[in-house]
């Protein structure tokens, strides 16, 4: 029995309404970042295996797939067995996310651009996940990125930017929750969390959307009993009496929800984000860590009321790309995750409009066919010449699926498009 012929593990075919549902979207996310100021660029879907495993990329550098270098021999195959490190045999990877190519592209082109460079990249990524239900090897990535501003006016111009493209893509009712590194260090410094110990606090600690306050409390005192006296500190604090409350975003609410004694330079660069934008669609979350390493500052992610999970993110990465450059330059992100987001949109019905079948038989001159086709192009029509079928209803249930509004038939005597006439398909 033959096996079934499908695509790679993680990887999908898109049929053709998919892929307009999915262009459509795409236009739709180009068209509103535009708009804002950005300007779109594109990468190699490969880099450097060094660059991609410089620590930039956090923990997805570990899902990285590498390219074999060319002409590998048998002394190079025997010596990364000696070396137990396959990883000698490639020179190049396939991008795990757009951040890294962006951070080299900029310290490339760095004196081309202008000092405070807005780009926008849209374009498959590829991961070596376990496939499952919403992760993919490959899926598409939209994102946006100011470099070269280090005041807060950057997440302003990323957050209205991404509310008015998810506005523009039909989806109401998005917030986006904001935190900042330097909150949660600091938090963690007065629970009494050892500085060595910070990266696996947070770890669990991201963990707080699916297990809970008191799941957390738990994980770290059965992880890390060597903790339990900082861990009674931040179980206290998930205890206070309004501890689950969303604040408004300002920074004396920003600073009551936080324990005495954090920063409050960092508090009032906060709340400044929040002056400028929509009171209404930015929260506050002192517990949002985001779980890439290399973010520095501000963290963000966007929520949705019909959705426990977020339906994209970002932050301020302003080491990044000082370590192509040897000097720091700043820069923040926002990504939209659009694998997620793209199952929610709705194809307008004016896609539809337009498109039309000329169905024929197999008598009909190829000449006359596409003078047909051609003219009805020309007048602003989508035209497929079809081959008329033997069941014509399923035929026409068929051609009505794929989004076609009208069809006409040839029939003698038919010699120019407006000689057709053509009836709805239905829609």
């Amino acid at each position: 029995m033959a096996s079934a012929v499908t695509p790679p593990r993680g990887m999908r075919d898109f049929l053709p309404g998919e892929k307009a549902k999915r262009e459509h979207a795409l236009g739709v996310i180009r068209r509103s970042y535009s708009a804002h100021g950005f300007d779109e660029i594109e990468t190699p879907v490969m880099e450097d295996i060094q660059r991609l495993h410089s620590g930039l990329g956090g923990d997805n550098e570990k899902l990285s797939f590498s390219v074999l270098k060319r002409g590998i021999e048998q002394s190079d195959l025997d010596a990364a067995a000696q070396s137990d490190d396959a990883q000698v045999l490639a020179d190049l990877g396939l991008r795990f996310d757009l951040t890294v190519p962006l951070a080299r592209f900029y310290a490339t082109h760095r004196a081309e651009l202008p000092p405070v460079f807005r780009s926008v990249q849209i374009a498959p990524v590829w991961r070596a996940e376990r496939p499952q239900k919403g992760r993919y090897r490959q899926f598409m990535q939209c994102d946006i990125d100011i470099i070269g501003d280090a005041s807060s006016l950057a997440e302003v111009e990323l957050i209205s930017a991404t509310l008015s493209t998810l506005d523009a893509l039909g989806l109401q009712g998005c917030t986006v929750r904001i935190n900042d590194r330097r909150l949660l260090i600091g938090m963690l410094d007065l629970f009494g969390f050892p500085a060595d110990q910070h990266d696996f606090v947070l770890i669990v600690i991201d963990k707080i959307d699916k297990i809970g306050t008191e799941g957390v409390v738990a994980e770290l005192r059965t992880k890390a009993p060597q903790l339990a006296e900082a861990t009674d500190a931040l179980e206290a604090f998930f205890l206070r009496p309004d501890a689950g409350t969303a604040p408004a975003f300002g920074r004396d609410a920003i600073a009551r929800s936080l324990p005495e004694g954090i920063d409050a330079d960092v508090i009032a660069q906060l709340s400044s984000i929040g002056d400028a934008l929509d009171a209404g669609r930015i929260h506050f979350d002192p517990f949002l860590v985001r779980g890439m390493g290399y973010y520095t500052g501000t963290i963000f992610e966007i929520a949705h009321p019909d959705f426990s999970f977020s339906l994209g993110g970002g932050g301020r990465y302003d080491g990044m790309i000082g370590r192509f450059l040897g000097t720091d330059v700043p820069a923040v992100g926002f990504s939209i995750g659009f694998e997620r987001i793209v199952d929610l949109v709705d194809l307008p019905d004016e896609q539809a409009t337009d498109s039309v079948v000329v169905l024929h038989d197999a008598a009909a001159s190829a000449v006359l066919l596409q003078s047909l086709k051609t003219e009805l192009i020309a007048s602003g029509s989508r035209v497929r010449l079809e081959r008329k079928a033997k069941n014509a209803k399923l035929q026409l249930e068929r051609l009505s699926a794929a989004g076609f509004a009208r069809v006409a038939s040839v029939q003698p005597g038919v010699e120019r498009s407006a000689d057709l006439t053509f009836r709805s398909l239905g829609h």
